[in-house]
């Protein structure tokens, strides 16, 4: 099965993120075990401190530079670096550069709204 970024709608998730689902089981018939989308965060922003309880998540920075959270380790990601997010783990992520940061999110199982947990005392 194909889709094309060009077809997916975008839209504001609730960690704050602009993301493009480009596959999700909701999208294609026969998909079931997970999820790819793009994520675009502006610069100076990041995104809302969460953890998802069941599904395990892939960051993959597709451009861009920035500061990542995962539990209590902070460290900089710039493009072409992927990071392993456990579930359970609290992450997010802020665009330290001047460009927007974009990044590939891949979720097993597929990502859920009901599966994400905001501990950001902004959400």
């Amino acid at each position: 099965m194909k889709t094309s970024r060009n077809n997916c709608t975008p839209y504001v998730t609730r960690d704050g993120s602009t993301i493009r689902e480009l596959l999700h089981p909701e999208q294609l018939p026969g998909m079931k075990n997970q999820s790819l989308a793009e994520a675009v965060v502006e610069p100076g922003k990041d995104t809302l401190l969460h953890r998802h309880h069941r599904s395990e998540e892939i960051y993959h920075i597709v451009s861009g530079d920035g500061l990542m959270t995962l539990a209590n380790d902070r460290f900089p990601v710039t493009t072409g670096d992927s990071i392993l997010i456990p579930p359970g783990t609290l992450h997010n992520i802020a665009n330290t550069g001047t460009t927007p940061l974009v990044l590939l999110c891949c979720c097993s199982p597929a990502y859920s709204h009901d599966d994400t947990e905001l501990v950001d005392s902004r959400a």
